[in-house]
C-alpha cells in the first residue's frame, strides 16, 4: 500500500490504482485510510477462508494458480477506466497470461528482501 499512495501522489488525479481482492480480504483492509486515487474491488472467495489456509497449504496454493485468473479477467471488463497496467505478485503467473490477452504493460513485484536474492 505505502508503494501505491508514492505512486498515486506523484501525478494526482492522472494514476487510479485498483486493489483486486476477494471479498473476504476486503473485510480486512476496507478500513485503512487511502488516497482517492487507490480503490479496492472484488473477485468472489475462490480460496479457502483464511483461517484453513495453513490446514492445506498445497490446495491453496493451487487454487490461487487455478482458480482466480477467470474471476479476475471478468472483472477487467468491467473496470471503469480501462486497466492500461496489472501489477501482480511474482509468485502468480496468470497476470501474465491476462496482460498479454489484454495487451497492457505487466509488472510482477516481490515482498522478498533484497537479500533474499543474495543467497
Amino acid at each position: 500500500m505505502i508503494k501505491c499512495k508514492i505512486l498515486a501522489s506523484r501525478k494526482p488525479n492522472k494514476i487510479i490504482i485498483t486493489f483486486v481482492v476477494t471479498k473476504e480480504w476486503l473485510g480486512y483492509i476496507s478500513s485503512d485510510p487511502k488516497p482517492e486515487a487507490i480503490h479496492f474491488t472484488t473477485i468472489p472467495n475462490v480460496i479457502q477462508p483464511e483461517c484453513e489456509k495453513t490446514a492445506d497449504f498445497p490446495g491453496f496454493y493451487e487454487v490461487v494458480m487455478m482458480k482466480m485468473e477467470e474471476p479476475f479477467e471478468r472483472l477487467l471488463d468491467q473496470l471503469e477506466p480501462t486497466v492500461n497496467a496489472i501489477i501482480s505478485d511474482v509468485e502468480l503467473r496468470w497476470p501474465v497470461t491476462v496482460a498479454n490477452r489484454w495487451n497492457v504493460l505487466v509488472a510482477a513485484f516481490s515482498t522478498m528482501s533484497a537479500t533474499f536474492y543474495s543467497v
